[in-house]
């Protein structure tokens, strides 16, 4: 659908880049038999799957080391330079970690649903998803005493989802990898005819699951990607037109001592600049629609 949006477009403040800082909080909410799963979530580090289904204790603990030691790092940086990020997390993480939930909510980070749990969505029939997703936000208000209105789904959606995410009252998701600036789409809702649902895109690339994930980087060639995109970003911004960027974070991975100093050079680069707008997921969303009536 055609974005429409003026001529003279800025975001806040005639800034041309928007850059959202997006923390995955994951961890308590993954795979595990003691929650009724089949099998466990597969070891992040190693990729490893067992073959029967049985407790990991090693990757339970991997997982817990982004709640205990990863998010007062994480969370440290963003407060000492008063930075806002979207904590997309999934329900059960935050119900789980509650100081965790307190802390995102004392610092001004804005929290979206990604999921009840971390788990894929995309098996499920559509009764099941639908109390997923409400399931997910009823828990994330109760938490953090505000209602989630951002979705990231683990990967996949159902032919279902979009409308379901309309009919529960979400007004963006970020399901989306597929250009550097925020659009609406009309979903088909049945007797309620086509509704728009704005899209914030995402990104893979700019993600620290790359530092694990095959092709792997090391962290300072990720925080160099990071930082050359960003860098891109606000040259393209400057002469075409305004942008925004993704950084997708988590906290077991680059909360680890030895990958935290990337996450710190990218985030020393980007600070204090004048031409670029930090912001939440929400806020982005809200300036978009502001400017660009769905059509």
């Amino acid at each position: 659908m055609p974005s429409h949006l003026p001529a003279d477009f800025t975001w806040p403040n005639g800034t041309r880049l928007a850059l959202s800082i997006v923390v995955n909080v994951e961890e308590g909410a993954e795979m595990n038999i003691l929650d009724g799963d089949v099998g466990p979530e597969p070891v992040d580090e190693l990729g490893a799957i067992p073959r029967k289904p049985i407790r990991v204790h090693g990757n339970e603990t991997n997982y817990q080391y982004g709640i205990n030691a990863g998010a007062p790092r994480v969370l440290g940086l963003l407060r000492e330079r008063e930075l806002p990020a979207t904590a997309t997390a999934a329900a059960l993480a935050l119900e789980r970690a509650p100081a965790l939930a307190g802390q995102l909510v004392a610092d001004g980070h804005e929290v979206a649903c990604h999921g009840h749990r971390w788990v894929h969505q995309f098996r499920m029939d559509e009764a099941e998803e639908h109390s997923f997703i409400r399931d997910a936000w009823r828990s994330i208000e109760a938490t953090t005493g505000a209602r989630p209105l951002g979705w990231l789904s683990r990967f996949l959606h159902t032919e279902n989802t979009q409308r379901l995410l309309l009919e529960e009252g979400f007004t963006y998701h970020m399901d989306d990898y597929s250009d550097d600036l925020p659009f609406w789409k009309w979903v088909d809702c049945g007797p309620r005819g086509k509704q728009p649902l704005l899209i914030l895109p995402y990104a893979l690339d700019t993600n620290d699951m790359k530092m694990w994930n095959a092709p792997s980087l090391t962290p300072r060639q990720w925080a160099e990607y990071a930082i050359d995109s960003f860098d891109w970003l606000v040259k393209e911004a400057a002469a075409l037109g305004p942008r925004m960027m993704s950084l997708g974070l988590h906290l077991r991975i680059i909360g680890r001592p030895g990958r935290i100093g990337a996450l710190q050079r990218v985030l020393d680069h980007v600070g204090g600049r004048k031409d670029v707008w930090v912001a939440t997921r929400r806020k982005i969303a809200t300036a978009y629609a502001d400017a660009a009536l769905p059509r």
